[in-house]
C-alpha cells in the first residue's frame, strides 16, 4: 500500500472512530472511563500499573479515574492474590451490563448506517473485515 493510501486510511479511521465513540445513546461516560471499562472487559481484572500503560494515563490519574468508576459501582479493587502488596481492578456486574448494552446500541445503531449502502459497499465492507481484524492482531502485539 503507498504512503498515500495509508495517510488516506489513517483519516478515514480517525473520522470513522469519532463517528463509533458516539454511537451509543446509553450509559453516557468520559472516554477515559469507557476505555478502562472496556479494557477490563476485554482483558479481565487487571494491577492500576497496567491499566496505566494501556491507557496512557499517569498513575494518580488512573488511580483517581478507578476511584470514581468504583463509586459508580462499575469496578472494583481487591488485593492481587499473587502479590498482596498489589491491587487488582475488575468490573462489576454493573461494569459488565455498561459494556454490553453500549454494544448492542452500538450494533444498531451501525446497522442502521450500514443499511444505508448498497450492496457492494456492504460487500467491501464484509471483505475488509479479515484484514482490518489482522491489523488489530499485530498492533495489540
Amino acid at each position: 500500500m503507498q504512503r498515500a493510501q495509508v495517510d488516506a486510511l489513517t483519516t478515514l479511521i480517525e473520522d470513522f472512530n469519532t463517528l463509533f465513540i458516539r454511537l451509543p445513546m446509553v450509559q453516557r461516560l468520559g472516554f477515559s472511563a469507557l476505555s478502562v471499562v472496556h479494557t477490563l472487559s476485554r482483558r479481565g481484572p487487571m494491577r492500576l500499573t497496567a491499566l496505566t500503560t494501556t491507557e496512557q494515563l499517569t498513575q494518580p490519574a488512573i488511580t483517581s479515574l478507578v476511584q470514581r468508576l468504583e463509586e459508580d459501582g462499575l469496578v472494583q479493587r481487591r488485593p492481587d492474590p499473587s502479590d498482596g502488596r498489589a491491587v487488582l481492578v475488575s468490573l462489576t456486574a454493573a461494569g459488565a451490563d455498561v459494556v454490553r448494552s453500549r454494544h448492542a446500541n452500538r450494533v444498531d445503531r451501525l446497522a442502521e448506517l450500514i443499511a444505508g449502502l448498497d450492496a457492494g459497499e456492504q460487500a467491501t465492507i464484509a471483505a475488509a473485515m479479515p484484514a482490518l481484524a489482522r491489523i488489530t492482531e499485530l498492533g495489540a502485539a
